[in-house]
């Protein structure tokens, strides 16, 4: 099907609307991981200009990505103060541990046994990567490997909802799990440690085990952030 452009020109319908999708997709996943990896941090003013330079875009795909990110929380935009980078309060990060709790604890109890030998040797990567990067000091892969480790037990639940639920969590969450290791970089090894010991309870087809072991491993991090 094609269409008439103003200057006569005859084009395929949709020929252009895709390229501009895939643009604003394309400046909202880069400007959501400029925030949630911290470059630019809580309490930032930015501004359209700035990011449609920053991006290498016209500011029509960057007035999406802002509206978009403004809609998840991750920023505010006001007449008066312009575009601001915004931090979750600590009522906010307990109630998204809540529901992470929630959630994962329900894929243990699901899972525990019930472990395919494909997913079981998904998991057994995850983890000779995660001790791989807590050995290097890597702690920018570990944070990605350790999002990516709670994740897998929604997916192999194959509930799209409950992934989808999670993957928001993880965007949410994702600078506030930042500051744990970076303040306590040692948690690396530990969360590698709780991570081994919530695989050995779902092999085991505890499922109970599995999920206070994973309760427990969120508990931790849960009370760290709304002790500081």
């Amino acid at each position: 099907m094609t269409r008439t452009r103003q200057d006569g020109e005859r084009v395929r319908a949709g020929s252009a609307e895709k390229p501009r999708q895939l643009l604003k997709d394309q400046a909202y996943q880069q400007l959501k991981s400029l925030i949630t990896t911290g470059e630019y941090p809580p309490g930032t003013f930015l501004s359209e200009n700035m990011l449609a330079s920053r991006l290498g875009m016209s500011k029509t795909p960057v007035r999406s990505a802002i509206e978009r990110l403004e809609a998840a929380g991750f920023l505010a935009v006001s007449p008066q103060q312009g575009i601001l980078v915004t931090e979750l309060s600590l009522d906010q990060i307990i109630d998204h541990f809540e529901i992470r709790a929630a959630l994962e604890t329900y894929a243990m109890r699901r899972l525990a046994g019930r472990l395919t030998p494909d997913q079981i040797t998904t998991i057994e990567e995850s983890l000779a990567a995660q001790l791989a990067a807590a050995e290097a000091g890597d702690m920018h892969l570990f944070r990605r490997l350790d999002a990516e480790f709670h994740e897998l037990f929604c997916d192999f639940l194959g509930n799209q909802e409950i992934s989808k639920a999670m993957s928001g969590l993880r965007d949410k969450l994702h600078r506030i799990i930042t500051r744990v290791f970076d303040a306590h970089p040692g948690r690396m090894q530990s969360t590698y440690t709780e991570h081994v010991g919530i695989r050995e309870a779902l092999a085991s087809g505890d499922a109970e085990l599995a999920a206070r072991r994973m309760e427990e491993h969120l508990e931790w991090g849960r009370r760290f952030l709304a002790s500081r």
